[in-house]
């Protein structure tokens, strides 16, 4: 029975073992993108989807890995934008330190957007997102001696090391962005196989259950709220940056539906789903620019079609089901060898 048990910890061992070759491998081909002499537009498609995988991995957190539904996930990525621009283009500060600032914001608003969760669930939930969202739309709009009002912020300055600048033409900001997709990514994995992670996946799976075995579920369910957030700003405050200029009007709820349409077309509370869904998303429109204008049409029906017959995703039920699989073969196995069954 030994002898099974090592045959399945070598397995196990030898699949994770490429997936961090592969993972690899990939990334030094996204980092080796801007030295192919590509044309600028393919560069940025592949740059728009890197910060849409980063926002699904941030939604991620509460869709697919808490089960809580948030339609306000624009609000956090304007809080990180807003917050690196002005601080870069009033108080000249370096883009590193504001975007540590933007992330202290972004995380006392998901901490505060984390408390109805205390007492609300579902639609209801799902409605004080969508107005916190278009709350921090208004706030923009209004607080015209900070944000520009509705005429955004201009001249957005780029990230700079040591006096360097990192901008398109020099490669330096898309490699900002790739690193920053990767730290996140790897920061999703741990989160996923820690206390934290298998918390969240408890909450979702039943809440009860959970609060009858001593979970402190207020404090999980806040806790994703609070992560989801400072994810979406990181992004923002990249975003904001290779724009260049930005207003009320780049952080509307079509971009919070087209974050959240990543997630469930992909597959929720995976890695990969958020990858798979941000290059069927952003690539679909553009391969249809006739369509472009009835993107969010489509967005809509795919949705549907999803959630009838696919609920878990396009690669949710391997990654679920591998999981379980895992999990079931090794406890079985240390159940055996618990009790001192020989089978050879």
């Amino acid at each position: 029975m030994k002898n099974s048990k090592n045959n399945f910890a070598k397995l196990f061992s030898a699949i994770d073992k490429f997936k961090i070759y592969l993972f690899i491998i990939a990334i030094i081909g996204l980092i080796a993108i801007p030295f192919l002499h590509l044309n600028n537009y393919i560069i940025n498609i592949i740059i728009k989807i890197i910060n849409y995988i980063i926002m699904a991995l941030g939604l991620n957190i509460l869709v697919g890995m808490t089960g809580l539904v948030s339609l306000g996930q624009a609000g956090f990525v304007a809080i990180g934008a807003y917050t690196t621009s002005i601080l870069m283009i009033k108080f000249n500060v370096n883009f590193f330190l504001a975007i540590i600032v933007a992330i202290i914001i972004s995380a006392i608003a998901g901490f505060v957007m984390g408390l109805p969760t205390l007492r609300l669930k579902g639609t209801y939930l799902s409605i004080i997102t969508l107005g916190f969202g278009e709350i921090i739309r208004t706030v923009i709009i209004v607080w015209e001696k900070v944000t520009n009002g509705p005429l955004g912020l201009r001249n957005i300055p780029l990230p700079s090391i040591f006096g360097f600048k990192l901008s398109m033409s020099n490669g330096g900001l898309y490699i900002l962005t790739v690193i920053t997709m990767v730290l996140v990514i790897l920061f999703i994995y741990r989160l996923q196989n820690s206390k934290t992670g298998r918390a969240f996946r408890a909450i979702k799976q039943d809440e009860t259950a959970s609060i009858m075995m001593g979970l402190n579920t207020t404090y999980y369910k806040v806790l994703a709220f609070l992560l989801s957030a400072v994810i979406c700003a990181i992004a923002g405050s990249i975003y904001a940056t290779q724009l260049g200029y930005i207003d009320q009007n780049t952080f509307t709820f079509d971009m919070s539906t087209m974050i959240l349409s990543i997630v469930i077309l992909g597959g929720m509370g995976t890695i990969r789903g958020m990858i798979i869904g941000s290059v069927i998303l952003v690539v679909f429109p553009e391969l249809s620019r006739s369509l472009m204008d009835y993107r969010f049409v489509l967005y809509g029906i795919i949705l549907v079609i999803m959630m009838r017959f696919r609920p878990q995703g396009l690669l949710g039920w391997r990654d679920v089901n591998d999981y379980k699989l895992s999990k079931k073969v090794l406890t079985d196995l240390k159940n055996i060898e618990g009790n001192g069954a020989n089978y050879e």
